[in-house]
């Protein structure tokens, strides 16, 4: 593709807009408004997020993992703890996600510390899983070089076999998002967006509006 043909794609925003009356004063109840409206529009996986990393000298990593679970408490994901992200988690434990809603002219940010789930929590989770998903968990080596898709089926059958998926390995659980900053997107037209952020500060959220 000629650069000059993606220099000239455009698309104008014209679904809505994002008042600070509409945003109200509680994100988490905002964010449980706009994923509402992101499942039933029928988009793809409205819970795909992307996640982004860092070492602890800064150099970062970004991917999509699913949102698992959002309460007053943060925002939960699950993955392999020695995976790139479980690293980086555990060098520099602090986390960045955007979840792109496009057809909806829609996205939200949101950032904070990132913890460990309680290991009950994981437990559960896991367990709920299907079975096939419970033994992908416990047989992947996650980001490590593997010889080829041949390995890797090898590692999922000897997995299998040894009944892997009945109990949650130690290598893989949730990780919590202790939000400490949210920002709501809304398209506007000729490029002049709606952006309402959320930052806590002790109890309460501060909310203010930033220039796009």
């Amino acid at each position: 593709m000629d650069s000059n043909d993606l220099a000239a794609m455009r698309h104008e925003y014209e679904a809505g807009g994002l008042s600070e009356e509409e945003a109200g004063d509680d994100p988490y109840r905002l964010f449980d408004r706009w994923m509402v409206d992101a499942m039933t529009s029928g988009l793809h996986e409205p819970n795909a997020m992307v996640l982004a990393t860092a070492t602890a000298d800064g150099r970062p990593s970004v991917r999509t993992v699913l949102l698992k679970g959002l309460d007053d408490r943060g925002a939960m994901f699950y993955t392999n703890y020695e995976s790139r992200k479980g690293r980086e988690l555990a060098e520099n434990p602090r986390a960045a996600v955007v979840m792109p809603w496009h057809p909806l002219q829609r996205q939200v940010r949101f950032e904070g510390v990132v913890t460990k789930a309680d290991p009950l929590e994981s437990d559960a989770y896991f367990m709920a899983r299907p079975e096939g998903g419970r033994i992908s968990a416990a047989a992947s080596p996650q980001s490590q070089p593997v010889a080829g898709r041949s390995e890797l089926e090898r590692l999922w059958a000897k997995a299998q076999e040894r009944g892997a998926g009945d109990q949650r390995p130690e290598h893989w659980g949730g990780y919590r998002i202790v939000i400490d900053t949210f920002e709501f997107w809304q398209g506007r037209r000729n490029r002049f967006h709606d952006r309402i952020r959320f930052r806590l500060d002790g109890d309460r959220w501060l909310r203010d509006r930033l220039a796009p």
